[in-house]
């Protein structure tokens, strides 16, 4: 019987160990799709104690808690103390077991604060005292646990109205992690509720400095918007969506949607997926000129519980994998771009994993040669960033494309002590090659080389598709 998360956890072979531990172990980390918050690393944030820094705005934790029938208060609540929070959580912990949470749980207390107790209500108290007198110590700042784990690079995620501020400090200091801005222009497409949508747009006007009236106002404002994010050192947008958008239009007709939704009138569903359309497609055109990746995270039904969105807000726990039927609609929209030759380094990820086949084939349709993996298969997202749903992605992109220029791993994490997923996926991806190396599968004399694939996928191919 194996030890629990020893050093070879998740490595069922001697292949895959010697992969893990020769050639990926030391890799250093670019986490290039997260939602930290700059301030918290301009500000070099100091945490009270392990409540604090594992439970704030952790929604996977919450909805655990809420499953194992853990009162609202200890998860989102203000009438209860950091400690009385996490100690529902460690009730919780044991029964998350075949959960990632289990996993996530054991290998941050393990990798950042050298516990290897299993987290339970017994040794609840032991652990939070422990880890929280090593939080309030300066090795322990939010800055010095990315270096803790050999972070090289994270990029955030930022509105086209974000100061960048925090950005701009950390590079005037020379901070030694790269700390870059990502677009995420959502807001910019929300016309749904017209008179938040013109509430945003009247802020877009103001920092940009372009007086907005009409659709062709508004992109050159996101225009401004978008130089600025460059000179920041922004190289990738994000677009969170339920599906892909690629109706026919004109432009007559997307200025008339525009001058509608900005009088405060609502628009039809057809308004509405002309409208998105466009921009989309605007939007990707603006990245392929400063040759950015553009990112795209689709399939997810947001806020499905209205009670508690109403009494708590969004991004808290309440949002599930939606069943879009999408792959017409993406090739749709990846060939108008490819037309026109004005189609970006571009990364697909979806929350279905009944999506996963066609993801892998249809990437294949628009490599065209210029860049290695230009059209990626992005890592296992959200319900999927777990060993299940990781092994799922890598075999698809394995059988129906090419692995080894895969960019690899980010922790889409609002915490700093999410790093440790990387070194999760680092062992499935050697725990794959491994077994396959043992079953005769891949030939044992290209170890050198499966051992660069494995470099190369934990940390070389995002360096240099980024060009970081």
């Amino acid at each position: 019987m194996k030890t629990f998360m020893d050093d070879n956890f998740v490595l069922q072979t001697e292949t895959a160990q010697l992969l893990y531990h020769e050639y990926a172990k030391e890799q250093p980390i670019i986490d290039y799709h997260c939602h930290l918050d700059p301030k918290q690393i301009a500000e070099n944030r100091r945490f009270d104690n392990l409540g604090q820094i594992w439970l704030e705005g952790d929604h996977y934790k919450w909805r655990a808690m809420r499953t194992n029938g853990v009162e609202e208060r200890f998860c989102t609540g203000r009438d209860t103390t950091d400690w009385e929070k996490f100690e529902k959580w460690a009730e919780t912990v044991p029964y998350t077991m075949r959960n990632p949470l289990y996993h996530w749980t054991h290998l941050e207390l393990k990798t950042a604060f050298g516990v290897t107790k299993l987290l339970h209500p017994g040794t609840a108290k032991e652990i939070y005292d422990e880890c929280t007198a090593k939080l309030r110590t300066p090795e322990y700042s939010a800055r010095n646990l990315m270096k803790k784990y050999n972070v090289r690079v994270v990029c955030t995620t930022d509105d086209p109205i974000d100061s960048l501020e925090y950005h701009i400090a950390l590079k005037n200091e020379c901070f030694s992690v790269k700390v870059l801005p990502t677009w995420r222009p959502d807001k910019a497409m929300a016309v749904e509720n017209p008179a938040n949508f013109r509430t945003y747009i009247e802020k877009l006007s103001e920092v940009s400095g372009v007086s907005i009236s009409r659709f062709s106002d508004l992109l050159q404002a996101l225009h401004v918007r978008h130089d600025f994010f460059a000179s920041v050192g922004c190289k990738l947008s994000d677009h969170g969506m339920e599906e892909f958008y690629a109706e026919d239009y004109t432009n007559v007709e997307i200025e008339t949607v525009f001058n509608k939704v900005y009088g405060g009138k609502e628009l039809t569903k057809e308004e509405i997926l002309k409208f998105k359309s466009a921009m989309l497609v605007e939007g990707a055109r603006m990245d392929w000129e400063k040759g950015w990746t553009q990112q795209f995270h689709y399939g997810v039904i947001r806020n499905n519980n209205t009670r508690l969105f109403k009494q708590i807000g969004p991004d808290t726990g309440f949002d599930s994998i939606g069943d879009f039927s999408i792959a017409k609609t993406l090739s749709k929209f990846l060939n108008r771009l490819d037309i026109d030759n004005q189609l970006t380094k571009t990364i697909l990820y979806n929350l279905n994993p009944r999506d996963n086949d066609m993801i892998a084939t249809m990437i294949g349709n628009f490599q065209d040669g210029s860049v290695a993996g230009k059209i990626q298969f992005g890592s296992g997202w959200w319900f999927l960033d777990q060993k299940t749903g990781m092994e799922a992605q890598m075999n698809s992109l394995s059988a129906l494309g090419l692995l080894s220029r895969f960019v690899g791993m980010l922790t889409d994490s609002r915490s700093f002590l999410s790093y440790p997923r990387h070194e999760y996926f680092r062992r499935i991806l050697c725990n794959l090659i491994g077994n396959d190396v043992e079953q005769g599968l891949l030939p044992a004399s290209e170890l050198p080389f499966l051992g660069k694939l494995v470099e190369d996928v934990s940390y070389n191919n995002a360096n240099e598709f980024f060009g970081f």
